[in-house]
């Protein structure tokens, strides 16, 4: 199971949280979106000191990759801790792999799952995902299938590639479901077509122990399957 390797956060956040801040954060997006991460800084660090979470969220990622700054793990966490605690769920989420990665502080797994868990509460796949890859492996928390197949599906339904993946090969093995070759079929298929190498692999290992109808069933459901936002 492939833990999320490195901090991920879309910059370019939908909808600004007050009217008195819309330029300035557009301006910084405009400044990052161009490579100009000092300006871009220079710009989020006064709304972020002023209390809005996306950007005390982006300035957390600027200091953790060392955009435009010196990389400092200790002050990214400084600002995703104060976006997190604000309800920002990829502050939380960013807040938690650091924990897992130890990354500023010690390696704290429990912490980690915390902050996962009120990231994938408010519908995060990234956070949604790696709870599930915590159950599945009994990190953080005691392992559990059926709870990690449970995150998995959530994020799996967003279209998380990895999430419908790690799915399929869940019904495959029967581990936390009810062994289902089709709905297996369905999961890593919907992640092959999205490029993921490694179901792509196992795709074709598992058609090998499955019937042409019980292939049919599986694409027919792949194509009509939507994801839900």
């Amino acid at each position: 199971m492939k833990f999320l390797n490195s901090i991920i956060i879309i910059f370019l956040l939908i909808g600004i949280p007050a009217v008195v801040f819309a330029d300035d954060y557009q301006d910084a997006t405009d400044a990052y979106i161009r490579g100009d991460y000092e300006t871009a800084y220079e710009l989020l660090r006064p709304l972020a000191k002023q209390g809005n979470a996306k950007a005390q969220a982006n300035m957390g990622v600027i200091f953790a990759y060392g955009l435009g700054v010196s990389q400092d793990y200790e002050e990214a966490l400084k600002w995703l801790r104060i976006s997190a605690e604000q309800g920002h769920s990829e502050a939380q989420y960013n807040l938690g792999v650091m924990h897992h990665r130890g990354q500023g502080v010690r390696p704290d797994l429990k912490e980690a799952v915390k902050w996962y868990r009120l990231s994938a509460d408010q519908g995060n796949s990234a956070g949604q995902y790696n709870l599930g890859v915590m159950y599945y492996n009994g990190k953080g928390v005691p392992q559990d299938y059926k709870e990690a197949a449970k995150w998995y599906r959530l994020s799996a339904e967003q279209g998380d590639s990895e999430a419908q993946s790690n799915l399929g090969e869940m019904y495959d093995s029967g581990k936390g479901v009810s062994k289902d070759y089709v709905i297996s079929h369905m999961w890593i298929n919907l992640a092959a077509a999205q490029g993921d190498k490694k179901a792509i692999k196992v795709r074709n290992i598992l058609e090998k122990k499955m019937t042409s109808s019980q292939i049919e069933k599986a694409q027919e459901l792949a194509r009509k399957w939507k994801p839900q936002k």
